[in-house]
């Protein structure tokens, strides 16, 4: 966890979904720090609340659940929903009639900004040897990444119609180090992860902007300079790692479909039996 906060500027609550999973377990214990009351919600386990904490259980696609989840808030940090591709029941529930029932309730509650997770494999078609802006129309590379598409078109319907700022985040792949060779593309530092998020809740003017959820890392498929006036600026790099996951994987498949395009193994994981 970064030393010194981010920012001096302060919330009275946020609300944080997906709080149970990978990301959301990150960013519990690193928003405390800039809000008065941090609100959590998953259907997964999220324990005792510690000082500070509201626990709200809610599934995304009960409308009512949601919209009582979002009273109160000063903003949203949207991690919650289906992250890896699946089957199309649970996304179509969670990412799509639940993204929906997301900005609905952000309207029907006055709340005006929403970090938006979306994903990498959104575009995750585009091939490793281009280097895509933030306006690269979407390209998804399975279920996962079409939900995402369309929650990114529901957030800029909500930003033009009812003027709700939304940052769509199309986060590649942020972990303790990058795993594989993949990863020195799309890796973005839990220290990168909480100045982004940080970045999108106090920017004076966020707009409805896409930005890539990356370090400053020395390969890059990905340009965020078409963001720029969020202020994000990373910090880390994983140039550090090169060596070592390079050891670990010194050949690639050129042939191999996961190898040419950005999605990776997404884009040959499914289809899956819905029976």
């Amino acid at each position: 966890m970064l030393t010194e906060p981010v920012t001096p500027l302060r919330f009275n609550r946020l609300l944080l979904t997906g709080a149970a999973g990978g990301l959301g377990r990150e960013l519990r214990s690193r928003l405390k720090r800039y809000c008065d009351v941090l609100r959590l919600s998953d259907v997964a386990p999220l324990g005792e609340a510690a000082e500070g904490e509201e626990l709200m259980p809610a599934p995304l696609q009960d409308a009512a659940a949601v919209r009582a989840l979002l009273e109160g808030v000063d903003a949203v940090v949207h991690l919650g929903g289906v992250s890896t591709e699946q089957p199309w029941q649970p996304i179509l529930e969670a990412n799509i009639i639940g993204t929906y029932n997301l900005y609905e309730a952000a309207r029907l509650n006055g709340v005006k900004r929403i970090f938006f997770a979306s994903s990498n494999h959104t575009t995750g078609f585009y091939k490793q040897s281009e280097v895509i802006g933030v306006d690269a129309p979407a390209r998804p590379d399975g279920l996962y990444g079409l939900s995402k598409a369309f929650g990114e078109d529901v957030a800029q319907l909500y930003f033009d119609r009812y003027g709700i700022e939304s940052a769509l985040v199309r986060i590649g792949s942020s972990f303790p180090e990058p795993r594989d060779r993949r990863m020195l593309a799309t890796w973005m530092s839990y220290d990168d992860l909480e100045r982004l998020t940080l970045a999108v809740l106090t920017t004076p003017v966020l707009g409805c902007s896409v930005i890539y959820g990356i370090s400053d890392n020395k390969t890059r498929w990905y340009d965020n300079s078409g963001a720029a006036h969020i202020g994000y600026r990373p910090q880390d790099s994983s140039e550090p790692f090169r060596a070592a996951v390079e050891a670990k994987q010194p050949k690639l498949d050129l042939s191999d479909p996961a190898v040419i395009h950005q999605g990776g193994a997404f884009v040959r994981t499914g289809p899956f039996d819905n029976a």
